[in-house]
């Protein structure tokens, strides 16, 4: 089952000694305006043609917009058969909110 994680949580997660993996499934115009750092960018639209660019032994958050398609996106991972697969809670959106602040936010 596709696990929950905060924004909050993800950050600290990136500036530890082992940070997950962080999968961006927003459309290219999206991550256009705005992006984590870290993130791989594969739309949602092409990630079931793209998921053997991606490690299904690391543990995996998955982040969109508001947190809808990557909830979607780690369903298809667990399919896949990737086993920590982690859903960004609120997405991009509430990550310029609470851990990026001087990130572009769009609608």
């Amino acid at each position: 089952m596709v696990r929950d994680i905060s924004c909050r949580e993800l950050a600290a997660s990136l500036s530890g000694e082992q940070p997950l993996d962080v999968l961006d499934v927003r459309e290219d115009w999206e991550v256009e305006i705005c992006i984590i750092d870290r993130a791989r960018h594969i739309p949602l639209s092409e990630l079931q043609v793209r998921v053997g660019e991606l490690s299904p032994e690391k543990p995996l958050a998955v982040i969109c917009h508001h947190g809808v398609r990557s909830r979607h996106a780690g369903m298809l991972l667990e399919e896949c058969g990737f086993k920590d697969v982690f859903n960004v809670s609120g997405g991009i959106d509430i990550w310029a909110l609470e851990v990026e602040p001087d990130m572009t936010r769009y609608d």
